[in-house]
């Protein structure tokens, strides 16, 4: 069987999080990491600094493997331009893309989508992962985008194909998306 691909789109060092928040998050970075390792899923991220980095670390230390998907056309460009981690995955793939392009494929690559903290960023992954009826975890009490995306679902009330998970356990919540996405 294939191994199933999750995507987790979270906040960057460029989101201003607080020392405290870091903290916080930091732990629950490394649980998301070891459930999607323990799982034997493949982790893809947008090779960048922040949760995303952190999430990777933790998944390729539980034996995970991690996918990157940098905005940037190159290794250079990946380092100087866009100031992100040479080493963020065991393979990071050089789009070229920019920003968007990269979230794009993110997503697109990804069998189920995990929204970690974020800013405009993620809110951006979780648009198109709505919109392309993807099976979508939300890790409750992660700050940011992903304490508002009910808000976001009510306000725009707009249907999709996809389902959007809520809970605060990251194993509990890859273990409900992998269900859902077996179905």
């Amino acid at each position: 069987m294939t191994k199933r691909v999750i995507g987790v789109m979270g906040a960057s060092e460029s989101d201003a999080l607080t020392d405290a928040e870091k903290a916080r998050l930091k732990q629950l970075a490394e649980k998301l990491g070891s459930a999607i390792a323990k799982h034997d899923c493949i982790l893809i991220s947008g090779a960048t600094t922040g949760l995303p980095d952190l999430i990777s670390r933790s998944a390729r230390e539980h034996g995970g493997f991690a996918v990157g998907i940098s905005p940037a056309e190159n290794r250079r460009e990946h380092i100087e331009r866009y100031r992100m981690p040479p080493d963020a995955a065991d393979v990071i793939i050089y789009t070229g893309f920019g920003l968007k392009g990269r979230n794009v494929i993110n997503v697109r690559s990804a069998d189920i989508v995990i929204i970690f903290g974020g800013a405009t960023g993620t809110l951006n992954e979780f648009t198109i992962a709505y919109d392309e009826g993807k099976v979508i975890g939300v890790l409750q009490g992660s700050g940011g985008v992903a304490d508002h995306i009910k808000e976001i679902i009510d306000f725009c009330k707009k249907p999709t194909r996809g389902t959007v998970l809520f809970d605060s356990d990251p194993e509990k919540l890859i273990e409900d998306c992998l269900k859902c996405l077996n179905k």
